[in-house]
C-alpha cells in the first residue's frame, strides 16, 4: 500500500441513520448486508440485534472479508460469505432463511477503502497498478483487458458505462497508446483521457466517466445488481424491507425501474379490466427517493451522489 494517510482509508457510511430507520430492524430479525465494504453499516444493524438475530454479509473484497470475520469470530450472529451478491439465493437457501428475511441492504460502487488506496487501482487521483478488480485473485485487471480489446469495444464500455460523449475518441487514443507502451498504470490511463478529452470540465476530472466505466465492466457491476434484485424478493418475509443505496444513474435506473415493476404487478392489457387484488403486486415502494442532508455533505462529500430507494414485500 502506498503512504496514503491512514485517515483516508477510514470508511464513512453513507444515509447510516436513513439505512437503519428504512430497514426496521428487529431485534430476532434476519437481515442480509450485500455490500459489507468495512462494515459500518453491517456492524450498526448488528448493534440493534438480539441474541436471536441474525446478519448475513457479503463482499468480493479479500480485505473487506478479512475485517468480517473479526466481527464474525466474536460474533455469532454474524454470517460471513466472500463472494458477489448474486449468490444471494443459493446462501440463503443453505442457511434455510428464505421467505424468513427481514430485510436486504445493498451499498452499491467502490467503498472510500477502495478508492484511497493506490495498490487497487481504482482511482486516477493516485499513481499505481491499473487493477479494479473488487477481487483481485479472480478475473482480469483492467490493464489486461485494455491490452486486448478492440477498439470498439473500448468505445461502448465508454459510452454505455461511464455515458461518455468523448468515447470514440478517448478509445481511439487507448490504443495509439498501447502500441508505443503498455497501459498499466492509473497516471497512465488518466493522462492518455485528458489528452483526448477536448472539453474541460472544472468541476470533474476528464478522467471520472472512463474510470468509473471500466470499474463497472470488469467487476459486472450492473449485470450483478439486475441478478441480485431478481432475487431478492422470493427471499425477504412479508414486510421485509429492501434498501438501496445507489451512487451514479446507471444503478439509480436499475434499481428504480425493479422496484416499479415489483410494485405494478402483472402486465395485463390495457382494456382488460382487473381488480386490484388479481395483479399479483410483490411490493409496496415506501416514500421517494432520500439523499444526504446537509450535515452529512460537509463531513462526506463522498455522499453527495448516493441516492437510497426503499421498497416493502407484500404478503
Amino acid at each position: 500500500m502506498t503512504n496514503n494517510t491512514s485517515s483516508s482509508l477510514i470508511h464513512k457510511p453513507v444515509l447510516l441513520e436513513e439505512t437503519l430507520t428504512a430497514l426496521k430492524i428487529k431485534a430476532d430479525g434476519c437481515y442480509v448486508d450485500g455490500t459489507f465494504g468495512r462494515g459500518g453499516h453491517s456492524q450498526e444493524i448488528i448493534k440493534q440485534l438480539g441474541e436471536k438475530g441474525k446478519l448475513l454479509a457479503f463482499d468480493k473484497d479479500p480485505q473487506a472479508i478479512a475485517t468480517a470475520n473479526v466481527i464474525a469470530a466474536n460474533d455469532e450472529r454474524l454470517h460471513v460469505k466472500q463472494g458477489s451478491f448474486t449468490q444471494l439465493e443459493q446462501t440463503v437457501n443453505e442457511l434455510g432463511w428464505k421467505g424468513k428475511v427481514d430485510g436486504i441492504f445493498l451499498d452499491l460502487g467502490v467503498s472510500s477503502p477502495q478508492l484511497d488506496d493506490a495498490e487497487r487501482g481504482f482511482s486516477f487521483r493516485f499513481d499505481g497498478p491499473l487493477d479494479m478488480r473488487m477481487d483481485p485473485d479472480n478475473g482480469q485487471s483492467a490493464a489486461q483487458w485494455l491490452a486486448g480489446a478492440e477498439e470498439r469495444e473500448i468505445m461502448m464500455v465508454l459510452f454505455d458505462y461511464g455515458e461518455e460523449k468523448f468515447a470514440r475518441r478517448i478509445a481511439k487514443a487507448i490504443v495509439a497508446a498501447r502500441e508505443e507502451q503498455p497501459i498499466n498504470t492509473t497516471k497512465r490511463l488518466a493522462s492518455i483521457v485528458a489528452t483526448a478529452s477536448p472539453s474541460k470540465d472544472r468541476n470533474k476530472d476528464p478522467s471520472t466517466r472512463t474510470f468509473q466505466a471500466i470499474r463497472i465492466f470488469i467487476n459486472q457491476e450492473l449485470e450483478d445488481l439486475k441478478t441480485c434484485l431478481s432475487q431478492a424478493v422470493d427471499l425477504l418475509a412479508p414486510g421485509g424491507r429492501l434498501v438501496v443505496i445507489s451512487f451514479h444513474s446507471l444503478e439509480d435506473r436499475i434499481v428504480k425501474r425493479f422496484i416499479r415493476e415489483q410494485c405494478k404487478g402483472d402486465d395485463f392489457p390495457l382494456d382488460l379490466p382487473v381488480q386490484h387484488a388479481q395483479l399479483n403486486q410483490n411490493m409496496k415502494m415506501i416514500g421517494k427517493a432520500i439523499k444526504s442532508g446537509r450535515k452529512e455533505l460537509e463531513e462526506n462529500p463522498r455522499a453527495r451522489s448516493a441516492v437510497m430507494r426503499i421498497a416493502e414485500r407484500l404478503s
